[in-house]
């Protein structure tokens, strides 16, 4: 579980959800035309259940223009902003502008794609990037805070919809 924290000026959360789970990709439509599977639709609707019970206050949401991650954002309920820069074919650096990283204070959802969301969660655990797996439908929280005049970066929680 999330716990609720005391804000601090300088603090933001940045949570990275992956589309749910698609169809399959030799399929012979374009990528980004691919839809949400009843399995994807499913866990769309778990990891949104989950966001929605500890979504933090004035949360800003970031969504891939592809059919498949606005679908997902759909499940949420909430107002989002369509964003070439977090789509297919971003890298890291694109991500973590588009959401304002680690200045831009408050919250940010980014719903996207792999592999560029495990090379996020990689770079901002480990300072460099790394081909790191994130689960279709999954959900890695950040935070970026300061403490005793020290920035840090903490993963919140790291939730799959198959375990909710």
């Amino acid at each position: 579980m999330i716990a609720r924290k005391k804000p601090t000026e300088t603090e933001m959360d940045l949570i990275l959800w992956r589309h749910a789970e698609a169809e399959d990709p030799t399929a012979k439509l374009p990528d980004a035309k691919r839809r949400l599977t009843e399995r994807g639709e499913k866990q769309a609707r778990q990891m949104a259940r989950w966001l929605r019970e500890h979504q933090p206050k004035d949360l800003r949401i970031l969504v891939s223009p592809t059919q498949r991650t606005q679908m997902t954002a759909h499940a949420l309920g909430l107002p989002f902003d369509v964003e070439a820069k977090v789509g297919v074919g971003a890298d890291a650096a694109d991500i973590l502008a588009a959401a304002g990283w680690p200045d831009h204070g408050g919250a940010v959802l980014v719903v996207g794609h792999q592999p560029t969301l495990g090379r996020v969660a990689a770079l901002l655990l480990g300072g460099e990037e790394a081909d790191w797996t994130i689960k279709k439908g999954a959900v890695w929280w950040f935070s970026n805070r300061t403490r005793e005049g020290e920035t840090q970066t903490v993963l919140r929680g790291a939730v799959a919809p198959d375990l909710l």
